[in-house]
């Protein structure tokens, strides 16, 4: 019971910490101001992290949490392509409509030149596990190409998300996340899954 509830604290001072840096701007967002729209403590806040900086890497975390209420709303009757476009699109619909350019490019840096874990490579994270099962099955049911082990079409798949991420990044971004990738993904996945 107490993992849950730690889980639940620490999600509710991300959400609440996302959902400011968006509406207010990171530089403009304060501690106190999290701590209240959390419903959460100064002391629970410190408990998880050692300041406002510390948020930038819980944007995996917030991601993750969108992957596990997204995995309820698979159909099982989906194809494996069908699954990893559904996520694809839900998931870049919620950074175009929730977060701001300037938070995801200070995530992007941020991993770039942390000497501590690198949260967006945590293969531990529910992102990787679900994808990692997804294209398991697919494999299986004879959708996606065996030649290529499940790890590096997982990898693979973590790439191109990365790369749309960064260069809607440096665009700052003057498009849509979610309707590029729409046109591309099929494009980029399609060297993985046997033509019928």
């Amino acid at each position: 019971m107490r993992k849950t509830t730690e889980k639940s604290t620490k999600g509710k001072i991300v959400a609440a910490a996302w959902e400011l840096f968006y509406e207010n701007g990171y530089d403009d967002t304060t501690v106190d101001a999290i701590v209240e729209k959390s419903g959460t403590s100064k002391g629970s806040f410190y408990h998880y992290f050692d300041g406002k900086d510390a948020l930038l890497s819980s944007l995996s975390y917030l991601f993750d949490e969108k992957y596990e209420s997204l995995k309820d709303n698979l159909d099982p009757g989906m194809s494996a392509f069908e699954k990893l476009v559904y996520l694809n699109k839900e998931l870049f619909l919620m950074i175009d409509n929730s977060i701001s350019v300037d938070l995801l490019a200070r995530l992007l840096s941020s991993q770039l030149v942390t000497k501590s874990e690198k949260h967006l490579l945590d293969r531990d994270r529910t992102y990787y596990k679900l994808l990692r099962k997804i294209i398991m099955e697919g494999q299986q049911a004879g959708e996606l190409t065996g030649e290529v082990s499940a790890n590096e079409i997982v990898k693979a798949y973590a790439v191109y998300e990365r790369a749309l991420l960064y260069d809607w990044c440096i665009c700052e971004g003057d498009y849509s996340l979610s309707r590029y990738s729409e046109g591309m993904i099929g494009i980029f996945l399609g060297g993985f899954f046997k033509k019928k």
